[in-house]
């Protein structure tokens, strides 16, 4: 059994939290160390039933919130199938990591690779309307989230705006928070190009891969409210890590 578990978390907008929500937690947190890895089952309703002390309901409505967060499929006849953690990127919004992590209740963060200043490559002072050999910053990340690296971000910014980011807390904060936040500046869109792409060595150490998977890079050009682009990227995502999803109309 947990300690004082399930009765006694509270959430401050609502009092004490449902069981079932806590139930949701505490098996998630047990998904996402590793307790129950992907390709695992987890245990019975009735094990989850004696082991947390709940009932039934409890225990298949939590069910229900891990297969609404993807983290599980249910299969007739042999319990909850685990999945990998997925980043689920609705494609019609302009998201931080952090941002499209959030409703999993997953914690993120970022190791910072390289950061600093460099002459922007040609297609990155084209995309930010730089002269050719123009200085802008570069910033390499790891995105990490429940100990898992994601992908790998690659970033390039004008250099009054990259300068500012580099003082700030890029481990932990994404960097739309950053610049919208800390630096005042309020982001309206991105234009976006995605397609699949074979790693260089390096990046397959950090995401281990084999080697002939291949990644997604997305290509993305964030913008200001008065359209100056100010955000340049290549974002390396497994294939296995990552969903995309868009609202198209017919019209």
């Amino acid at each position: 059994m947990l300690a004082e578990p399930l009765h006694c978390l509270e959430d401050p907008a609502e009092g004490r939290m449902p069981k079932y929500k806590a139930l949701r937690d505490e098996l998630m947190r047990d998904i996402l160390s590793g307790a129950y890895p992907p390709g695992s089952y987890l245990p019975s309703e009735n094990k989850l039933v004696e082991k947390y002390g709940v009932s039934r309901v409890t225990v298949r409505l939590a069910l229900d919130l891990l297969r609404d967060a993807e983290l599980v499929d249910g299969h007739r006849g042999k319990g909850h199938l685990v999945r990998n953690l997925k980043a689920i990127q609705d494609l019609g919004r302009l998201q931080g990591f952090g941002e499209i992590m959030a409703p999993l209740g997953v914690g993120t963060r970022s190791q910072v690779l390289s950061a600093g200043e460099v002459e922007a490559p040609s297609e990155v002072a084209q995309a930010l309307r730089l002269e050719r050999g123009a200085r802008v910053v570069r910033i390499e990340r790891l995105r990490i989230a429940a100990n898992v690296t994601m992908s790998m971000d690659v970033s390039f910014f004008p250099l009054e705006i990259g300068a500012q980011l580099l003082k700030l807390d890029l481990a932990n904060v994404d960097i739309f928070k950053l610049i919208e936040t800390s630096l005042g500046i309020e982001i309206s869109f991105a234009d976006i190009v995605m397609d699949v792409v074979a790693p260089h060595k390096q990046m397959r150490g950090h995401l281990a891969l084999g080697p002939d998977e291949r990644l997604i890079r997305i290509e993305r050009l964030s913008h200001d409210m008065n359209c100056r682009p100010i955000d340049f990227e290549y974002l390396y995502a497994r294939p296995e890590s990552h969903r995309f999803k868009l609202r198209v109309p017919r019209w």
